[in-house]
């Protein structure tokens, strides 16, 4: 179990370079390189973390055995074909793919050539989530609200995420968390959502109804000026409140004499490090990643028929 993994990132931009950085650091992994479509940028990530920049995907991948791929979403279903004649273990940022379709014939095709499908849903390796799972009996309730600044130009392209609407681009994250702490099917979806700057939403809210009871209140913007992710769990006799961006939050349980309040105890750390760091050892170590490409697809699956429904009744 001392094997070096070698690694590389296909696409270098806002996100890929933070995964080119972290795969440099990490003990378990070797940084063979990196790919971009804008080599000059290929080349200047491969100076800062001491690897090779690529402008050829097939000579990279023939070098290595895992990668994460960090392109925009339009291209993860073109660059996964590509790749899966090397057979490598993939970590896909979110949303997996841009259509269901897209998305199910990836997990099918890694499930089949029994390769390791990672999606990127970094808040799951949270800190402030294991607190939350550890805590959770029946939620009742849940809101979660995620609010960011609108994404700088780029030069050729559009803005960083703005290829989808904003429901795939940042609302998917809580998707994907609220599946995984429900579980139970979604009985009942109710939309509402506006683009202002983009050609698709760039805020919306959405409540989810599930079969269990549960019901989740979500919004997601990136007009905001301000940062915000934070979720809110009500469950019996008890009250959470957790930010995920400065990994802090609050308790609240009945008890008998009243209402009482502590601080959450978290032990703060950088998501996309241990996201990295348990893909690579899912890797090594041939386990399930935390969350699979089932996971991912779910997720969109949901996210997509959020989006169909704000363009059936139009705000």
């Amino acid at each position: 179990m001392s094997k070096k993994i070698n690694v590389g990132v296909f696409g270098v931009g806002s996100l890929g370079q933070w995964h080119a950085r972290i795969y440099s650091e990490l003990q378990n992994a070797n940084l063979i390189g990196v790919y971009d479509v804008d080599e000059a940028r290929a080349q200047e990530i491969a100076e800062k973390y001491d690897t090779k920049p690529f402008s050829d995907i097939d000579e990279m991948a023939s070098l290595i055995e895992a990668a994460s791929v960090a392109v925009p979403t339009d291209k993860h279903a073109d660059i996964f074909k590509q790749l899966l004649k090397h057979r490598l273990h993939l970590m896909m940022e979110k949303p997996i793919a841009s259509t269901t379709s897209e998305a199910e014939t990836m997990v099918h095709a890694a499930r089949d050539n029994n390769l390791i499908l990672q999606v990127g849903h970094v808040e799951r390796f949270n800190p402030v989530m294991e607190y939350l799972e550890e805590q959770l009996t029946q939620p009742r309730f849940i809101e979660a609200i995620r609010l960011a600044p609108y994404p700088p130009p780029r030069d050729g392209a559009t803005p960083r995420g703005t290829e989808v609407s904003v429901v795939l681009d940042l609302m998917i994250h809580d998707l994907e968390i609220i599946l995984h702490l429900v579980k139970s099917p979604v009985r009942q979806v109710n939309a509402t959502g506006v683009a202002v700057l983009s050609p698709s939403e760039d805020i919306a809210n959405v409540r989810l109804a599930f079969e269990n009871g549960c019901v989740a209140n979500i919004t997601a913007s990136r007009i905001s000026q301000e940062q915000l992710r934070k979720i809110r769990v009500f469950q019996k006799d008890t009250y959470l409140s957790l930010d995920y961006r400065d990994q802090v939050g609050q308790l609240a349980k009945k008890t008998a004499t009243g209402i009482a309040t502590s601080d959450v105890p978290i032990n703060q750390d950088e998501p996309l490090l241990l996201e990295l760091k348990s893909f690579v050892d899912c890797v090594r170590q041939q386990n399930e990643p935390k969350v699979t490409g089932e996971h991912g697809s779910q997720a969109l699956k949901l996210a997509v028929e959020i989006c169909e429904t704000i363009r059936d009744n139009p705000s």
